[in-house]
């Protein structure tokens, strides 16, 4: 059963007493194992002192790529780049350059893990402008870490403020867990991290250029500093700017976006690395059309985007959104004397913009009709944060880890008021010619102490792995506005048991349990008034069992999971691309995901993946618009489709690159009360690319066509957020009505045919 939320569930002592007990055994069975060298640096967790410098890189890549030492890239994937073998004691999905190189270059992260099995990706664009969502094994992206080179990043609905595709080493995705010393705060659903590019040795750099329809237009350049004098530091520096218009209805939407990357490695293994991006951009916020509006656009052709008249309350230049951000990581990794190393994972960012929404016509004090704005004015939102780590390793088969994570999250926010410009068009809400009201004022954050300790043991000629982990979270959370102020202090204890097994090189099974937790993000936390509680944080007890195989023709994975989560808070979708939390009690999720991939054969690389889901509500809820309680439990999770499915093939031959695939996701439940569903969908995408022989300075030049949704189908790929019922009398926003409309849930919907062509090449 999952735990009460005001004590520590008596699982986690169970999972605490295994830890550890495993851990004692692990230094009994040292002693009794005998000693042995390995000629291979594949599962050892830090390096010697004398080892060569390494690239940092995700805890669950770190087997793969030292394998990659000794054979290729492609030697350690199949399906082209989908699908990559992987030796972690858990679930890891994840897709490499290869693959992501063959994609548009306006993917974002959602885009390039779209085909794995344990997620459904809904994006409301084709270009990545705005984002998206992601459901995972019956939770979402607000349940997950979304790190960046180890350190928390942007959320999945602003992923492309982050980085930009081409400066993309891998994606990876471990949906039943996260890293003790990650630092995550809603780590239920897992972690997907984004590894950025490695900076060149040589000098060099590279550029694209990309036109589709819809009015696209995207230019990025990078320029590699190749290593600088006798520093051993390299660098990188890159820039893009993206110009497109909204598929449905009118409006235009710019982005513009720095990367820079910094590397320094020392010979005996230390290494230090810094990345820092800066993103503007303006974009139309969508309508997300009510079911009605859904089903009007699709038997009739009648549409539901933003208007381009200046007059209409739904202009576009009415719904914008204006946001500002820098995003800067710092990991350093220092090998010290007598087996012992440290590891220093400073992280920070900072942003401030607005979202702009219709207020309806509004009288001034002249008597004269106006349209108003409504504002999300979020003055500035600051994430600050560290992990401290010091590593010591006894012997040949055990490395300790004991760490400290801090974490400091603000937020500022308003909610101003004003008349639209002249020409129609919100104009910034810090301008006081145009000013209604200046709005409430409220701020809300969080402040986190964390101790962590883990150890991983490996015997049998690192054959088996144990790794064992418990980290104990303090939190501080605040809510300020103008009724008053309210405070929660809490703790979570995490432990985290994986057990790992290599049969023969071929095969490998291995056992992963551990308990997780969400707290509401400070934004969250802005849109409730101090007179509703903050809610309980969501806890999650999961178990996962996998097996592995590979040989020179197949790569194979399957796993089993089962979690139990008590307190489950969903998100309402309030407009202007904000949240509200609320509980719906708890949820059961168990299922399989299974994954396959073949090496190429001939030039062709097939993939498949499929889950399987079953996930109930183990409550009734409380619907407060009705008043009435919801007979809920036993029902189909809200947002958790039973079966989703993939289909991949990559063909190269010669210069020729092209990789189709096909994704399917089956019905669903959009409402707690299980009252409003959505059916099943098909989406598609298509890459095709030559790369020509080198010429004058172009070293690989190459171009390729993207296509998506090719059949031009007109499916709504999800829910926006999370409803009571969809008889509920105060749920979403519709075009330039306000909310309190009783239309059920909001929707994303596959965005129209989309082509993008791209002319590139290293210089």
């Amino acid at each position: 059963m999952a735990r009460r939320p005001h004590m520590m569930p008596r699982n986690c002592f169970r999972l605490f007493s295994c830890l550890i007990a495993t851990t004692a055994l692990s230094h009994i069975a040292a002693q009794a194992a005998p000693k042995h060298s390995h000629s291979s640096q594949t599962h050892k967790a830090t390096p010697k002192p004398t080892a060569k410098p390494q690239r940092p890189r995700a805890m669950e890549a770190h087997g793969a790529e030292t394998i990659s030492v000794v054979t290729t890239r492609q030697a350690l994937n199949g399906g082209g780049g989908m699908m990559r073998i992987e030796t972690a004691p858990r679930t890891v999905q994840t897709v490499d350059k290869q693959y992501i190189a063959m994609r548009s270059p306006t993917s974002t992260a959602l885009d390039l893990i779209q085909n794995l099995p344990s997620v459904n990706i809904m994006t409301p664009d084709s270009y990545g402008m705005q984002g998206g969502q992601i459901q995972t094994r019956g939770l979402t992206d607000l349940d997950m870490g979304l790190m960046l080179d180890g350190a928390p990043a942007a959320a999945a609905k602003y992923l492309s403020e982050n980085i930009d595709s081409e400066n993309l080493e891998e994606v990876n995705l471990t949906p039943g867990s996260a890293g003790t010393d990650l630092p995550v705060t809603s780590a239920a659903g897992g972690v997907m991290t984004e590894v950025s590019h490695t900076p060149e040795k040589k000098f060099g750099g590279l550029m694209d250029f990309t036109y589709g329809t819809n009015n696209l237009s995207r230019e990025f350049i990078r320029l590699e500093s190749g290593e600088i004098g006798n520093t051993g530091v390299r660098s990188f520096f890159s820039f893009s700017n993206t110009h497109n218009r909204s598929w449905m209805g009118a409006g235009i939407n710019d982005r513009k976006h720095i990367d820079f990357g910094a590397q320094k490695d020392w010979e005996n293994g230390s290494t230090a690395r810094v990345f820092v991006s800066w993103n503007n951009e303006n974009f139309v916020i969508d309508n997300y059309p009510t079911e009605q509006e859904f089903y009007r656009y699709k038997h009739t052709g009648q549409g539901y985007g933003r208007s381009a008249d200046p007059s209409n309350a739904n202009y576009w230049k009415n719904n914008n959104d204006h946001w500002n951000q820098v995003f800067l990581t710092a990991p350093i990794h220092v090998v010290l004397p007598a087996r012992f190393s440290f590891d220093l994972q400073p992280y920070f960012s900072y942003g401030t913009g607005y979202d702009a929404s219709p207020l309806g016509a509004v009288t001034d004090e002249n008597g004269v009709s106006r349209n108003g704005i409504n504002y999300f004015n979020e003055n500035a939102t600051r994430q600050v944060g560290a992990v401290a780590k010091l590593n010591y390793s006894p012997d040949s088969h055990n490395t300790i880890s004991l760490g400290y994570w801090y974490e400091n999250n603000y937020t500022m926010q308003s909610y101003p008021q004003s008349y639209a410009l002249p020409g129609g068009g919100a104009p910034n809400p810090m301008n006081l010619n145009y000013r209604i009201s200046a709005g409430d004022l409220q701020d809300a954050g969080y402040e986190i102490h964390s101790l962590f300790i883990e150890d991983t043991a490996k015997y049998f000629q690192d054959r088996l792995t144990i790794h064992g982990g418990f980290k104990f979270v303090m939190s501080n959370t605040w809510n300020r506005d103008y009724y008053g102020r309210q405070v929660a202090n809490r703790t979570e204890p995490l432990p985290q048991l994986q057990i790992g097994y290599r049969i023969n090189e071929h095969n490998q099974v291995y056992l992963n349990v551990e308990g997780d937790y969400r707290q509401p993000s400070q934004v969250d936390l802005g849109w409730l008034y101090t007179d509703v509680a903050i809610p309980k944080n969501q806890y999650s007890i999961k178990e996962e069992l996998g097996w592995r195989y590979h040989d020179k023709h197949l790569v194979i994975d399957a796993s089993f999971f089962n979690y139990n989560v008590t307190n489950r808070i969903v998100d309402q979708y309030v407009g202007m691309n904000n949240f509200r939390p609320f509980s719906i009690g708890n949820q059961q999720m168990r299922g399989f995901d299974f994954m396959i991939a073949g090496r190429s054969i001939h030039g062709f690389s097939p993939y498949a993946s499929v889950e399987y889901l079953h996930a109930t509500q183990d409550s009734n809820v409380f619907d407060p618009y009705q008043g009435i309680m919801l007979h809920s439990a036993g029902t189909q999770a809200i947002m958790a489709p039973h079966v989703m499915a993939n289909f991949g093939l990559t063909y190269t031959y010669g210069g020729f690159f092209g990789n189709a695939s096909v994704h399917y996701t089956g019905p669903q439940s959009v409402s707690v009360a299980g009252d409003q569903r959505i059916p099943g969908y098909v989406t598609d995408t298509l890459s095709l690319g030559y790369h020509f022989k080198p010429f004058l300075f172009a070293k690989s030049p190459t171009f390729k066509l993207n296509f998506s949704n090719l059949t031009g189908s007109i499916e709504r790929t999800g829910a926006m957020g999370a409803i009571y019922s969809k008889r509920d009398t105060s749920t979403v926003w519709s075009g330039s009505m306000p909310s309190y409309t009783g239309y059920g849930n909001s929707f994303m919907v596959t965005p129209r045919f989309t082509m993008a062509g791209t002319v590139s090449t290293s210089f």
